[in-house]
């Protein structure tokens, strides 16, 4: 995808019911779709299949060679999506099983210098990796098995490779999957037409037909996610458009992003003071449902009232979380944003309000939003160092002292709200270029 294209996910949903029939054979193909993806991590999940997992041919070659599709009855078109994102979630978890082993080598006070590197060496070649992990001789290219050559030159490879087996084994998970919530779909397998989609079934030539709230058409790979209980579907569609440019964003703006005030720019200016609020509220709502279900839980409570209650709060949160982003960017007007790496939220304590305030802090969707947004918009976000971000005095550079959402500092004596001392720290590292890239 070329770099000025932005990709956003649109969303499509059925105008009428769907009748039990249409969405039984809609349930047949994603319980087949997943048994594709169960088989596929249980054979292709493992470290024998390390070699197998690029490009993945190999697997597809293999999955063909099988009964699988044949016994499922499943058209080439979901077989084939399906083996390929369980190719796409194995690869994840791979990722995911190097980056924690990297983040203990990092952290063990038993290795030299020399040791680690050779360990990082080893986690970032693919093919020394899977040779070690098979335990099988390490053969590379002769570029780089002279590299290997020097990396692992006078240390105990052998007790290396012992250490990063047992790590393996301990962090690498085979997936599976139980649900069957939802498919992917290619253009060969839909059509769109008389104000709705066809869809094809396991039947030969055979699609049902469901017709849709909007006219909108597309011809890229879908996401069909089904809701049987209300015999309804939403189809996800990715669409790329071109991000947009102003001649008029010029500024350079540091921001703070709270649990309270949403944003606070260096400048003082402040987005989302409701927020809190709208936070508050959420929170409260689901530590109250919470134990009335847990009170009730023998009773066998429904819950499908608290999903669509649920639903609607985080609806009316997000709503105004993207209207308070999109006023920070019109006023503001940015060129670049510069923020500090949000902090993890803190679990425990003896505050259960506090507790699930913060357990339900929409961080992460509030950066995934301005992200997206500085996207389409050609608006540069900067990540600066965070450290003591906001215990760090903004004029002088002393460590000072929080309390109750203030900041005081008793070198200078500057005096602000804590989000405002961050916002303006966070502008002034961003400036020092004391930047994450």
């Amino acid at each position: 995808m070329p770099s000025d294209k932005i990709c956003k996910t649109v969303r499509q949903y059925n105008k009428e019911l769907i009748s039990e029939e249409d969405m039984g054979k809609l349930q047949d193909i994603a319980a087949d779709y997943s048994k594709v993806k169960n088989y596929v991590y249980d054979h292709f999940g493992g470290i024998g299949s390390l070699s197998k997992l690029y490009p993945g041919y190999t697997v597809q070659n293999e999955m063909t060679a099988t009964e699988l599709r044949k016994v499922l009855g499943l058209p080439s078109v979901y077989f084939y999506l399906a083996i390929f994102e369980a190719l796409a979630d194995i690869k994840s978890q791979w990722m995911y099983t190097k980056s924690k082993i990297l983040q203990l080598v990092g952290n063990n006070a038993n290795f030299t210098p020399e040791e680690k590197h050779y360990l990082r060496f080893v986690l970032k070649i693919n093919n020394a990796f899977t040779a070690i992990v098979n335990q099988k001789p390490v053969e590379l290219v002769q570029e780089i098995r002279k590299k290997y050559e020097e990396v692992s030159d006078g240390i105990d490879v052998e007790r290396l490779h012992r250490y990063l087996c047992r790590q393996v084994r301990k962090y690498h998970v085979r997936q599976h999957t139980d649900t069957a919530g939802g498919f992917s779909i290619t253009d060969r397998a839909y059509r769109y037409g008389d104000h709705g989609i066809y869809i094809s079934t396991k039947q030969n030539r055979k699609r049902i037909f469901i017709p849709l709230t909007d006219n909108n058409s597309y011809k890229s790979q879908l996401y069909i996610k089904l809701y049987p209980d209300s015999r309804s579907i939403e189809i996800m569609a990715p669409v790329y458009m071109e991000a947009r440019s102003y001649e008029e964003y010029t500024n350079q703006i540091g921001i703070s992003i709270g649990m309270f005030t949403m944003v606070t720019t260096h400048d003082g200016h402040c987005y989302g003071k409701e927020f809190g609020k709208y936070q508050a509220g959420y929170g409260e709502w689901i530590r109250n449902q919470t134990i009335i279900y847990n009170r009730n839980r023998g009773e066998n409570p429904g819950r499908k009232k608290y999903s669509a209650k649920k639903k609607k709060l985080e609806e009316q949160l997000h709503a105004y979380i993207n209207q308070e982003l999109n006023l920070f960017l019109h006023q503001e007007k940015p060129r670049i944003i510069y923020m500090a790496k949000l902090p993890k939220p803190q679990r425990g304590g003896y505050v259960p309000e506090i507790n699930y305030q913060v357990a339900m802090w929409q961080r992460g969707y509030i950066r995934n939003r301005l992200l997206q947004k500085c996207r389409e918009q050609s608006i540069e976000v900067v990540k600066v160092l965070g450290k003591d971000i906001s215990r760090e005095c903004s004029q002088c550079g002393a460590m000072g002292i929080q309390k109750d959402g203030s900041f005081t500092c008793e070198n200078c004596g500057y005096q602000a709200d804590k989000k405002l001392n961050a916002a303006r720290n966070i502008w002034k590292r961003g400036a020092e270029g004391k930047t994450i890239r």
